[in-house]
């Protein structure tokens, strides 16, 4: 995986119009899609399940980054394999068994990430590094989108950083949740490789140009 990347979230999309948001995605410059499932028990809100996921998949072009903010994921990892997902992202929060899941993860196909809400330590994840392909911070409480950026998030890429590094593991930094022209070269400037935007770039006028100027602004 490369690094600098921008990953817009289809949370945010229309989804009356979600085939031409993904066209959308297609025609830009943006790396990955970033699709967020929730299942309204790990968080307040219930968003798109498999069928939806399916559709995506059908049209899109890029990598297919899934976030799984649900209980009990090692019950779905094989069927999000099936639909076409690159990457399966599960939560700390939400593994029992974090070692488990993520050679479940790999031996599915599937680049293995872990997501750490903002109350978590990054510390946690020491154990496990070399076992994760991407770490997703969340920069805002999970379950919504348009939600302000947390301004503890650029210590906390810092801190995992330095854990990447001592461990010499190929692991990359996500963040997601608040993103803007305001704070992306901050946090790739932080450490961080992939940038989740949402609201940002669907609610803009342009979202096209808006992904351009984020990839301009981290190089």
């Amino acid at each position: 995986m490369a690094s600098n990347l921008i990953a817009p979230s289809v949370l945010a999309a229309d989804f009356a119009n979600l085939q031409r948001d993904v066209e959308m995605i297609n025609n830009s410059n943006a790396d990955w899609f970033h699709i967020d499932i929730m299942d309204g028990v790990f968080v307040p809100n219930i968003s798109f399940g498999m069928p939806v996921l399916r559709d995506i998949v059908k049209y899109a072009k890029k990598t297919i980054d899934v976030h799984l903010m649900i209980i009990n994921p090692d019950r779905y990892i094989k069927t999000f394999a099936d639909l076409g997902s690159n990457i399966l992202t599960v939560h700390y929060e939400a593994c029992t068994h974090l070692h488990r899941t993520l050679q479940a993860i790999k031996a599915e196909g599937m680049k293995a990430g872990v997501a750490i809400n903002p109350h978590t330590n990054v510390d946690l994840l020491e154990d496990t590094i070399h076992d994760i392909d991407l770490v997703c911070i969340m920069s805002v409480n999970p379950g919504f989108g348009g939600q302000s950026f947390i301004e503890n998030t650029y210590k906390k890429v810092q801190k995992l950083k330095e854990i990447i590094i001592r461990n010499n593991a190929d692991t990359r930094i996500e963040i997601d949740g608040g993103v803007t022209d305001k704070n992306a070269k901050q946090l790739i400037d932080a450490g961080a490789d992939v940038l989740v935007a949402g609201s940002y770039v669907f609610k803009s006028n342009d979202p096209i140009q808006t992904i351009q100027g984020l990839k301009d602004l981290i190089g």
